[in-house]
């Protein structure tokens, strides 16, 4: 199930600035205001997460990036500051856990407030709504934007990571067994239909390198027409595409054709 926060700025010191880096402050935020109403929920989705059978373990739930309207964002480089211009901004997350239900998502988010902060800015986001959104209107071929860096990542043969660009041979398989894995973890059972995944990337993919707690994690942002099995897509609606979901990677918005 997917929700659109709309969040008020609250400047603490003046300045309305943000971290470049602040998935790691964000995903925080998301635990805390969860932890408020059900510490065991948020313990077991943060520590443990979804598993079947011995296998990657998946937190089912992702974010978007913060979504700012005209004016938009400026960007201090050398200071690593994001610049929020409007007082208005939005945020869209969505949870396939046992509690993912209307009621209670509603219930735990409305009129909280979190802060994203580093030693050098910190700013308040006041939650004035919660919205759920509609469900998936699936067809078999959908059109999407990314609305947070997809990442697909492989070991290579020195024992370290390289994160795929769209183009890459391997791209689609990555982004397939990572559905199947969460199609597993979620339905306790393996997929017995024929698996595909068809993707066809629409725009010139635009890198995102994240700093997370010192490691570095690239994904990329596009539009794109993919192909997938209905039960396969709605686990891409509503936990994300690729990795790293809950560290807010791989949201997904439709968009109509073109």
């Amino acid at each position: 199930m997917r929700f659109k926060l709309t969040l008020q700025i609250n400047s603490v010191d003046g300045k309305t600035e943000i971290p470049i880096n602040y998935q790691y402050p964000l995903q925080c935020a998301v635990y805390n205001i969860l932890s408020k109403s059900d510490v065991e929920f948020t313990t077991h989705l943060h520590d443990h997460g979804y598993q079947y059978n011995g296998g990657k373990v998946h937190k089912l739930f992702a974010f978007s990036n913060l979504i700012v309207p005209h004016p938009g964002i400026a960007i201090d480089k050398q200071r690593e500051r994001l610049i929020i211009k409007p007082d208005m901004v939005y945020l869209y997350i969505s949870f396939q856990p046992e509690k993912d239900t209307q009621h209670f998502i509603q219930g735990v988010f409305a009129q909280q407030s979190f802060r994203i902060y580093d030693r050098l800015s910190e700013l308040e986001f006041i939650i004035r709504e919660v919205q759920v959104m509609q469900p998936l209107e699936y067809s078999p071929e959908c059109v999407f934007n990314t609305i947070s860096p997809v990442c697909i990542s492989l070991h290579n043969d020195r024992g370290l990571m390289d994160y795929l660009h769209p183009e890459h041979p391997l791209y689609e398989t990555g982004i397939l067994t990572g559905l199947l894995s969460r199609y597993r973890t979620i339905t306790g059972k393996e997929y017995d239909e024929e698996a595909y995944c068809r993707l066809k990337v629409l725009s010139e993919p635009k890198s995102t390198l994240v700093n997370i707690k010192g490691i570095r994690v690239r994904g990329f942002r596009y539009k794109f027409k993919i192909d997938l099995p209905k039960p396969l897509m709605q686990i891409a609606w509503e936990s994300g595409l690729g990795e790293k979901g809950s560290m807010g990677f791989g949201m997904i918005e439709k968009v109509e054709s073109t």
